[in-house]
Order: C-alpha cells, then sequence, then structure tokens
C-alpha cells in the first residue's frame, strides 16, 4: 500500500487567520484509519490549535514540507512559498479572476501545482460539500443580536472572537433579555441553519412569514425567508424557482412589506448580481421603514443589501448607516441603521469552525484522496495541474496566462 504524506500548513496570509484545516484530535483519528497515511505539521505560533496540542495526540511538527505529497491550509498561500509540482488544498479565491490574486494564479500554473480549491469540491450535483458557511451564521446572528442590544442599551454581550469557543459564546447568550421584536432571515442553507442555531439557543419561536407579516406577538420571534417570499417575476407576480436561478435578472422584490415590520434583519442568502436587490435606497426614506439593525452575514458589497457600504471587522463589527445622507456614520445614532457585515466571521470561533470543517474535510473528501476517486470529485475540483487549467476551468486562460 502506498504512502501519502500530507503537510498541514502555517497560515502565512496577513492579517493572520487562526483556523486550521485538520484539528489534533481529527489528525490523530485519521491516522489510526489510515494505515497509509502519515500527517505532519507546520509549527504555528498563531493557530487556534497549539503546536503542544498536535504533539500530545502523537502528530508530528515539521517545518520543512518539501516531502509531502500533499499540503493543506485555509487561506492563500503566499505564491513565493509555493513548492514545486505539489497537491495544495486551499481557498484559493481565484475562480472569479479576482485581481488581487492574479500573480498566486499565475504562480500555480508555472510552479505546476495541483490547486484544489475547497469552493470546487462538490458531488456528481454540483452542489458544495465542504466550506465554513455553518459557523459564518452562527456567529453572524451572535454580532447581531450583540449589535441590537448595544444599539438600544438592553445589555452588553462579550464579543464572540473573545470567547474561548461556542459554549463560552452560548454562556453569554443567556443574559440576553429581547423585547418582543420581530428577526428576518433570508436564506436556506449551511449559513442560514447556522443563524438558526444560535436563534433556537435564545428560543426564539419561528412563525411563518403571513404571520409575520400580519400579527403581533408578545415574545421575540423571526421568520425564515425563501426566495419565493422576498422575490416574484415581474410580468404575472409569480414564482419559479428554476426560473428564478436560471433568470433572476425577470424578478423584483417584494421584500419591502417585511421592512415595514422588521426590528432585525439577518441576511444569510446566495445573492445572483442578476438578482433585485432587496430594497432600495428609495425605500429607506419612507416612514415606515422599520429595521434598525442589519446583520448582512453574506456581505455582498453593492449586493442585496444596499446599506452594506462595505465589509467590517471582527475587533470593530458594526457601523451606521445614515439614512439622511446615505453615507457611513455612527453605528449607534437615533438616524442611523447599525450595520454588521463582518466578511470572515468563522475566525471568530475559530476552534469550533475548524473542527466543524476538519470533520467534514476527513469524512467527504479524505476518502477520496487516500484512496480512488470514483466520483471524480477531486478531478472535478482541480482548478489546474502540471502546467495547464483542468477542464471546466479554462475560462480562467486569460487571467491565469
Amino acid at each position: 500500500m502506498q504512502t501519502i504524506k500530507i503537510g498541514v500548513l502555517r497560515e502565512e496570509k496577513s492579517p493572520p487567520d487562526k483556523r486550521v484545516p485538520l484539528t489534533p484530535l481529527i489528525c490523530s483519528e485519521l491516522s489510526r484509519r489510515y494505515p497509509q497515511l502519515e500527517l505532519v505539521v507546520q509549527p504555528s505560533k498563531i493557530r487556534c490549535y497549539s503546536d503542544e496540542e498536535y504533539t500530545a495526540f502523537g502528530i508530528t511538527l515539521q517545518e520543512d514540507l518539501s516531502d509531502c505529497d500533499v499540503l493543506m491550509g485555509v487561506k492563500e498561500v503566499p505564491y513565493e512559498r509555493l513548492i514545486l509540482g505539489k497537491s495544495y488544498f486551499f481557498f484559493s479565491h481565484t475562480i472569479k479572476k479576482q485581481p488581487h490574486n492574479q500573480k498566486l494564479m499565475k504562480a500555480l500554473i508555472a510552479k505546476k501545482i495541483r490547486m484544489i480549491d475547497y469552493e470546487t469540491l462538490t458531488d456528481k450535483n454540483h452542489n458544495r460539500i465542504i466550506g465554513f458557511g455553518r459557523y459564518a451564521g452562527v456567529v453572524g446572528a451572535y454580532n447581531g443580536i450583540l449589535g441590537y442590544g448595544l444599539k438600544y442599551d438592553l445589555f452588553r454581550l462579550k464579543p464572540a472572537y473573545l470567547c474561548r469557543d461556542r459554549a463560552e459564546m452560548e454562556e453569554e447568550l443567556k443574559r440576553v433579555k429581547l423585547p418582543n421584536i420581530k428577526i428576518a432571515l433570508t436564506g436556506g442553507g449551511r449559513v442560514a441553519n447556522g443563524v438558526i442555531e444560535t436563534l433556537s439557543a435564545l428560543r426564539i419561536r419561528k412563525v411563518t412569514p403571513e404571520e409575520f407579516l400580519g400579527m403581533s406577538f408578545r415574545e421575540p420571534v423571526y421568520c425564515q425567508l425563501n426566495p419565493r417570499d422576498y422575490v416574484e417575476r415581474q410580468n404575472d407576480r409569480n414564482f419559479d424557482l428554476n426560473d428564478f436561478f436560471k433568470n433572476p435578472e425577470h424578478f423584483i422584490s417584494k421584500f419591502p412589506a417585511f421592512t415595514k415590520v422588521t426590528d432585525l434583519f439577518i441576511s444569510a442568502h446566495y445573492w445572483d448580481p442578476r438578482s433585485p436587490k432587496l430594497f432600495t435606497l428609495q425605500d429607506i426614506k419612507a416612514p415606515d421603514f422599520h429595521i434598525s439593525v442589519i446583520a448582512d452575514v453574506t456581505c455582498d458589497i453593492d449586493g442585496s443589501v444596499p446599506t452594506t457600504l462595505r465589509a467590517s471587522t471582527i475587533t470593530h463589527p458594526f457601523y451606521g448607516y445614515n439614512m439622511v445622507n446615505n453615507t457611513e456614520d455612527l453605528p449607534f445614532n437615533k438616524d442611523t441603521i447599525c450595520i454588521m457585515a463582518v466578511d470572515n466571521l468563522p475566525c471568530e470561533l475559530p476552534r469550533d469552525a475548524s473542527d466543524d470543517f476538519g470533520k467534514d474535510l476527513a469524512e467527504r473528501v479524505l476518502p477520496f484522496v487516500l484512496g480512488q476517486d470514483a466520483d471524480g470529485v477531486i478531478e472535478r475540483a482541480s482548478i489546474c495541474k502540471d502546467g495547464a487549467l483542468c477542464e471546466g476551468f479554462a475560462y480562467l486562460s486569460d487571467y491565469a496566462f
């Protein structure tokens, strides 16, 4: 049986990322499960799991990873540190021709790297099989609640990034006492499910969109909105999901009805740039526009949520949107909407997010790396190898060469 050596990379992108693709416990379990696997970890002073936690599980630390067959990280590897001819797994942020990573893309080609991007790992039906989206939702909802508490001076919570783990964050949630507000959530995937986990920890009751629009409650409630709830076809006001996916430009938003009754809005849906914005700057100026806090978990700049002017940071997660001047302002002023738009939310709970991601990586991806890839998972996800673009990524030619 041929041995495969996998090296876990130290994160070296600035600002530093504390997450890891494989935790110490998962590394140990993989070593037991696969006798042909040798796992080593590059030492790091910044990752959320210490070097000592890896060695305690019998995992070898190794600075030079040039003898590894496969190298796994989280964020982009600095292009000058790429090792010739290796297979890499990380989020490359190249598949949309991102200008800031063009040098990286060119280096991947020049160094004959096999680049497997986590974002391109899919099943036969082209559904993504791995990602950090769940914890983006978990933390994004927490930040939204935190922001609402600060805006109305109701309670003060420890920021998620100062909590050791999710257990401590959920202890903080026990201090939350919300009035009978209404929370609207858009989305139905991993991110939205993460949001629901946090709302469920607060025991906030879920109601239907119809109840949300037409009824009053004596307790905080939330509703989950799917595309049929917030868009309709322009010509006949009907809705067909397949049509919406194929031709989103044919649809208009009916979300403004929800802006009149929503206190806290959590955006966790995928947005196609051809789709309509959920509401307009004119809608914001309406006297019955009621939303005062927006947690834009998906953080599309100039996207479906027009108040998202920029991404915010983990240490400064909030800014204000001045409804009069349409400009950035202080987050908790009377005439501003409090905006939370952190674009790297899973980094706030790096241990939990890494554990969740690592389990998916171990169960859904590594069997194909260590055995037969009969389903073509790795082949389908490979952006380039041997100095050429792979099938499915030929559209990157003008960007990669």
